[in-house]
């Protein structure tokens, strides 16, 4: 059996928005007790991952380190239709993930204790993302 849903969500610009509960709900409603699901972001400009979801500061962190990794402006970079982060949140997409998969058992996400999903935006300015939801199981 199987599930799909697309969920939308309004970026703030650069950095993390929790998207745990709005998947969670996803999983709840496709009925599955137990399974796979398969989480994907249509874009080639932001990512998803899944990390602590206790102390903001480790999505903080991460956002310097990639800062650091992948810097806006590069004069390397030949893509920057978009302006000077175009490029950039291309790379940062690419080095992270476009998709996540978690464990669905007895009809919940199996995260750990500490453990939350997030969209990672890479760009600059505000973006409506879509995030497709597709649950496999029993």
């Amino acid at each position: 059996m199987s599930y799909q849903s697309t969920l939308e969500f309004n970026t703030f610009g650069r950095g993390s928005r929790d998207i745990t509960a709005a998947v969670a709900d996803v999983v709840t409603r496709s009925g599955i007790r137990c399974g796979l699901a398969h989480v994907f972001v249509q874009h080639t400009s932001c990512s998803l991952l899944i990390t602590e979801n206790a102390d903001p500061d480790v999505r903080h962190d991460l956002e310097t380190i990639i800062r650091r990794l992948v810097p806006d402006g590069d004069p390397a970079y030949h893509h920057d239709t978009e302006g000077p982060d175009d490029m950039a949140a291309h790379a940062r997409a690419m080095l992270t993930s476009t998709f996540v998969t978690v464990p669905v058992g007895d009809g919940r996400l199996m995260l750990g204790t500490w453990q939350g999903m997030y969209l990672w935006e890479h760009r600059v300015a505000e973006h409506r993302r879509n995030v497709v939801v597709t649950v496999m199981g029993d």
